[in-house]
């Protein structure tokens, strides 16, 4: 294991090393002054020149990469020339914000998915079946922008019954979590129908695996023989999917929270890449990145625990 936790540690590094490497390449490809843009058409060529000093746009493709990657992998984004405030501070205010959304919203889906999925499993052919059939491919088509709209006119601007815009008065909780249900439930829309999908075909197939009737046939309790060895296999893929999945959720808190005006990591990506103020726009998208290869890393170490045989491959390697 501790192998294998090594090998991944420096799969990590290299991936990140790559993202800043192509980010930095990125600002050469964009047409354009990023300094220029920023400043306005009024600014002078002093001021401009200064801009991008600060940006390491005067140097070399090759010493800005080094650069970019030395203060990076030193703990450090650099500083907003516009603002003069630490990007890791920027980074710091809005990243919270981002994460709350895109687990609360990952915990609804599985929530509501799981026992969707499973209740299709368990009843298949049902008219219940059918019915939350329908329901989940419906979820599975609407985009989360989509449904952050249809939600914010329906309980915002409709019924009056949730808060629009925004985080919520400052320092309360309980405001702060209603100004969240709606975000949170535009972004879990579409996994919800994906993971009662995937679950109820995950479950099917392991239901009518050898083993399964073996411990039946055993006299083994229906009940220890659905959660311990049915569900926790039918499980496995989901975990798989979740990886990959926090990577989606991110992207998809950029429109959610663009819709409901939150000010989180989608917003702030947004706003520099409006700007051109590429520092701001590099430090964002590393950010996800990284948390995109994190939540793969903890999905592998779960893989371990809901299935034995990965482990012994391991140790066999």
């Amino acid at each position: 294991m501790r192998t294998y936790l090594l090998k991944r540690f420096a799969m990590t590094v290299l991936v990140l090393v790559l993202v800043i490497v192509y980010l930095t390449l990125l600002v050469h490809v964009v047409p354009g002054d990023p300094a220029k843009s920023l400043l306005g058409p009024r600014a002078n060529p002093d001021l401009i020149a200064k801009t991008r000093a600060a940006m390491d746009l005067d140097k070399p493709v090759l010493v800005q990469v080094g650069n970019a990657v030395w203060k990076i992998l030193h703990g450090s984004f650099g500083t907003d020339v516009f603002t003069g405030r630490s990007i890791n501070e920027l980074v710091g205010s809005a990243l919270p914000h981002t994460l709350i959304l895109a687990w609360v919203s990952l915990g609804l889906a599985v929530v509501i998915g799981v026992p969707l999925g499973v209740y299709s499993a368990t009843h298949p052919d049902s008219w219940l079946d059918r019915i939350t059939a329908v329901i989940s491919i419906s979820c599975i088509t609407i985009p989360s922008y989509v449904g952050g709209l249809f939600l914010l006119l329906l309980f915002a601007v409709k019924f009056k019954v949730m808060p629009a815009i925004g985080l919520g008065e400052e320092g309360n909780v309980l405001d702060y979590v209603t100004h969240l249900i709606l975000p949170a439930v535009a972004l879990a829309i579409t996994w919800v129908g994906y993971l009662a999908r995937l679950i109820r075909a995950s479950l099917l197939e392991v239901l009518n695996q050898t083993y399964i009737r073996a411990a039946m046939a055993a006299g083994l309790s229906p009940r220890l023989i659905f959660f311990k060895y049915a569900l926790k296999n039918a499980l496995i893929p989901m975990v798989a999917v979740l990886g990959v999945g926090i990577g989606n959720l991110m992207a998809g808190a950029v429109f959610v929270e663009l819709i409901f005006s939150r000010p989180g990591m989608g917003t702030l990506i947004y706003n520099a890449i409006q700007g051109r103020n590429f520092p701001i726009v590099r430090a964002g998208v590393l950010t996800v990145a990284f948390l995109f290869v994190a939540a793969n890393l903890l999905a592998d170490l779960a893989y371990t625990y809901l299935d034995p045989r990965i482990q012994l491959d391991k140790v066999r390697g």
